[in-house]
């Protein structure tokens, strides 16, 4: 994707701003996590309808994202983001007035719509504008906000909520989001595009099963991994004892791993290869993720697991997004925008899953579901390596 202006680099600041904004869209996104239990007491739910509210957001970003990248792709990418995240501070309005579960999902809806723009144009932008000497740390540092977002966000974000309740979170969400629509719009520079994605191209990747095959590997490894983390709250509500304090806690050591597994990921893939790390990745889950269904445990061992069970997740993203641009360099664009939709493929159906093990289980059931749920994972990337094998032999 070439610019089509003079600009040799990102503006001063502008991946700082987009990396913000970010940050803002990952804690509105996934601050549900903190509060599934506040939404099921709240709303008269179960927790698997609380959680619902995760799945509402994700299946509507899977859909909306790719369509709505493509059919934007003629206008101003300054416009483009600006009224992205000006539909995600709506949707967030939306969602801290909402009466009813019903309308908390449409509100959800919404805001995936708007984040399912400003997230895939943003890191178009990044990759476009910045030197090929310099893309992978520019792309790193754009994303740095989603996962600083796990970090702090979402911890914070529940805090909040456990506090002062759900509808407060959402609220500071609003004012962060509205924020970041204005800076957008000062900040960055009119003019900026770039050559066009359409949805001809989007079509042609979609008919690619190579191409696609390796995207939704995306979606199968965190499907399992959703499973589990969408419930972690009323889990450890449960077996636990915790309240507002200790899930605080855990989610900001969660954080602290998603942190590391960042950096982790990307000296994986250099050191072993992106195809390689993933394989590492998913059995590293299916050694870690059961160690939920023992609890309770002691809060030390508690921590510790958490931290590495995040670090391992999380450390996908660098290897996987590595191994996409490979594949299709030349659809950059498109890619990126079916891998975030695809990161939401997953959210959605390992939230489903995880609320369909409660059904027939309780939550003490969904470590053991999600470990199992790897190895379908597993089987996905090694496909996906062999048959990228054979049609590079020409078989």
């Amino acid at each position: 994707m070439a610019p089509q202006s003079d600009q040799g680099r990102p503006p001063v600041g502008l991946i700082a701003l987009l990396s913000g904004c970010n940050f803002v869209i990952g804690m509105g996104a996934f601050v549900i996590i903190g509060m599934v239990p506040l939404l099921a007491s709240d709303l008269d739910i179960s927790t698997a309808a609380a959680g619902g509210a995760m799945t509402a957001y994700a299946l509507a970003y899977a859909v909306l994202s790719p369509l709505l990248v493509s059919l934007t792709g003629q206008i101003g990418r300054r416009r483009v983001i600006a009224a992205g995240m000006g539909l995600f501070a709506f949707a967030a309005l939306f969602s801290a007035i909402a009466p009813n579960v019903t309308v908390l999902y449409i509100a959800r809806a919404l805001g995936a719509a708007g984040a399912g723009v400003v997230t895939p144009v943003g890191a178009a932008v990044v990759a476009a504008l910045a030197p090929k000497a310099t893309q992978g740390k520019a792309i790193a540092a754009f994303y740095f906000g989603l996962t600083l977002s796990q970090a702090l966000g979402v911890p914070i974000g529940g805090w909040i909520a456990f506090t002062f309740g759900w509808r407060t979170a959402f609220w500071i969400v609003m004012v962060l989001a509205l924020l970041s629509t204005i800076l957008i719009w000062v900040r960055v520079p009119a003019g900026l595009r770039f050559t066009p994605v359409t949805l001809a191209d989007l079509g042609r990747t979609l008919k690619d099963g190579l191409v696609m095959g390796a995207v939704l590997f995306t979606a199968s490894f965190l499907g399992a991994f959703y499973v589990l983390y969408t419930y972690l709250a009323p889990l450890l509500e449960q077996t636990m004892g915790y309240g507002r304090d200790g899930i605080t806690l855990v989610l900001l050591v969660f954080g602290a791993g998603a942190v590391a597994g960042n950096l982790m990921g990307g000296a994986l893939t250099d050191r072993f290869g992106s195809v390689n790390s993933l394989v590492m990745l998913c059995l590293g889950q299916i050694l870690l993720m059961p160690l939920f269904s023992g609890l309770p445990i002691g809060t030390g061992f508690l921590l510790a697991l958490v931290f590495t069970w995040s670090a391992v997740g999380w450390s996908f993203v660098a290897p996987q997004q590595v191994r996409l641009l490979q594949l299709a360099p030349n659809l950059a664009g498109v890619v990126l925008s079916l891998n975030a939709a695809a990161i939401y493929v997953g959210t959605a159906s390992g939230s489903a899953l995880g609320g369909l093990v409660q059904t027939v289980g309780d939550l003490t059931w969904l470590g053991a579901a999600a470990g199992i749920a790897v190895f379908g994972a597993l089987g996905h990337i090694l496909w996906s390596h062999r048959a990228a094998n054979l049609k590079a032999a020409g078989r």
